[in-house]
């Protein structure tokens, strides 16, 4: 069904395809979200009644921040590519295209066709949650249904997250209720958790498997050409871009990395190595978070495939932790501490962040070999994100909430109910305490045990102070010297500040004054 208020040149390939309908014909109308696309979790009655189907593109949305060009080609032709497939399953169909805001545009469809009942699944994101609920407000005709995307139900365990109940206790309790990898009461193999076993450096002649790709279609081409007339200037580029956008090529991704990586994701889980983005990581997170795979069907995949080639405890346990551990928890964290978490800046640091997360154009190579990648695909692992980027914006004393949008907008699997926890709750240390236990902050020592970008430096890491010493090294414990008060209440921490204190006077002011020169040389910009 065409727009009524939208120039659609873009939209051929759709259109061509999808019937024109009578609105006079529903009174029932299914909202499909951007990231719900697939049948199977939709409510029964949908399943069984079929009413119409309403998809809602907002230009206003896109333009809204500096999405990455990729992320907007991934998330308007998975949509779009979901429309028709549903169509072609027999379900009646409106695809609306609007420059207005997404709850203006649809506020304009209720009031017209008055007759509309309206039915929706719950909303992950703050801001839709509120818009629409101001949509109900006007027109309360809004009737909402569980998400049953995810594993855990928010209320069950919000409460306790908010009060600094951590992951692993969330974890065990998830692993209890699903029965994965368990034996009874007792976790398979012993242990609930094998992290330590999965800090392995790559091994220089161990072969990484291509990354899975999928050659854009006529209707992916046709919203590459519409994200660079409309949003030129937005973040990253598009000729790259190989992403899955139906549910079934992202099973097929889900199949690869089975057969591919999952034997060896445990051991290098933390590993980081030149040209490689991805190395034994899935990179099923964009699939999962927009609904073209579910947790459930991603986690149950993995585990029979675990047991049928004998896929080492160490790998499965760790992805499968990833799942319904860490991507559950930090949903519920989410919803727990919002809005008030979007304005957490525990270290009160007000710095821009640097311009080199906009370019890449830096001497520190690991920044540039993490960088790159985002910039060209919209993708890097867990580690360069956590270890590398926010170690380095920690270090910077970068403002933590500039980072969390950059985040969002960075990253094709970024959605603020994945970033905002990771970047303001975890890797900044933002929220003063209530995720993480202590700032993830590292010097050159750990990228050099982790990956192979040190010895392309043109810094050295095995020098701590002065123009040649890597930056890592000296902004460390410059750190752990001006925030010491937050180490030494911390008896995991503390023993950092008492190694920082036995330096001698010489070294001190080293390090003093490598930090200052090199953080009041360092270019930042914030234009977002």
């Amino acid at each position: 069904m065409k727009s009524s208020n939208h120039i659609r040149p873009y939209y051929k390939e759709i259109d061509q395809i999808l019937p024109q309908r009578s609105a006079d014909s529903y009174t029932k109308v299914y909202l499909v979200w951007h990231d719900q696309l697939q049948v199977e979790y939709f409510p029964e009655w949908v399943r069984e009644e079929r009413p119409l189907l309403l998809f809602i593109e907002s230009a206003h949305k896109a333009k809204s921040r500096p999405y990455h060009k990729q992320k907007l080609m991934f998330v308007l032709s998975a949509m779009r590519h979901f429309a028709l497939e549903c169509h072609q399953n027999g379900y009646p169909v409106w695809y609306e295209s609007t420059s207005q805001s997404f709850e203006q545009g649809l506020i304009r469809l209720l009031k017209k066709y008055e007759h509309w009942q309206l039915h929706h699944m719950e909303l992950n994101e703050w801001d839709s949650i509120q818009a629409l609920k101001q949509v109900q407000k006007q027109t309360n005709r809004v009737t909402t249904y569980r998400n049953t995307f995810f594993l855990a139900d928010i209320e069950e365990f919000e409460d306790r997250i908010k009060k600094g109940w951590r992951m692993e206790f969330f974890y065990r309790e998830m692993r209890r209720k699903t029965g994965y990898l368990m034996e009874g009461e007792h976790p398979v193999g012993g242990e609930w958790n094998y992290d330590k076993e999965n800090r392995k450096k790559l091994p220089k002649n161990l072969n990484v498997p291509e990354i899975f790709r999928v050659e854009p279609d006529a209707i992916t081409l046709e919203v590459k050409h519409m994200i660079e007339d409309w949003f030129p200037h937005h973040f990253g580029e598009t000729s790259s871009f190989a992403y899955a956008v139906t549910s079934d090529e992202a099973q097929r991704a889900l199949e690869h990395f089975l057969q591919t990586r999952l034997h060896s994701f445990g051991p290098y889980e933390d590993a980081m190595a030149t040209g490689h983005s991805v190395l034994f990581h899935s990179q099923l997170s964009p699939y999962l978070n927009a609904g073209l795979l579910s947790a459930s069907m991603v986690c149950e995949a993995a585990l029979s495939y675990s047991v049928q080639h004998e896929i080492p405890i160490a790998s499965i346990e760790g992805f499968i932790r990833q799942i319904i551990g860490w991507r559950e928890y930090i949903r519920i964290y989410y919803h727990a501490m919002m809005p008030e978490i979007r304005t957490a800046n525990y270290f009160g640091f007000t710095e821009n962040l640097p311009q080199l997360f906009w370019d890449a154009d830096t001497r520190l190579n690991c920044l540039r070999q993490c960088i790159k990648p985002v910039i060209e695909d919209a993708y890097t692992h867990h580690i360069p994100r956590l270890m590398v980027m926010s170690n380095f914006s920690n270090l910077t004393q970068t403002n933590p909430r500039q980072l969390n949008e950059w985040f969002w907008f960075s990253f094709i699997d970024a959605y603020e109910w994945v970033v905002l926890p990771n970047v303001l709750g975890m890797s900044t240390f933002a929220d003063g305490g209530v995720l993480a236990s202590k700032p993830y902050i590292a010097g050159g020592n750990y990228i050099n045990k982790m990956s192979d970008y040190c010895s392309n430096c043109t810094y050295s890491v095995k020098q701590k102070t002065g123009d040649s010493a890597c930056p890592f090294n000296y902004l460390y414990w410059n750190f752990i010297d001006d925030q010491r008060e937050t180490f030494q209440q911390n008896g995991r921490a503390n023993f950092m500040v008492n190694t920082f204190d036995k330096k001698n006077v010489e070294e001190k002011k080293a390090i003093k004054d490598s930090a200052h020169k090199f953080l009041s040389q360092l270019a930042r910009k914030w234009n977002n």
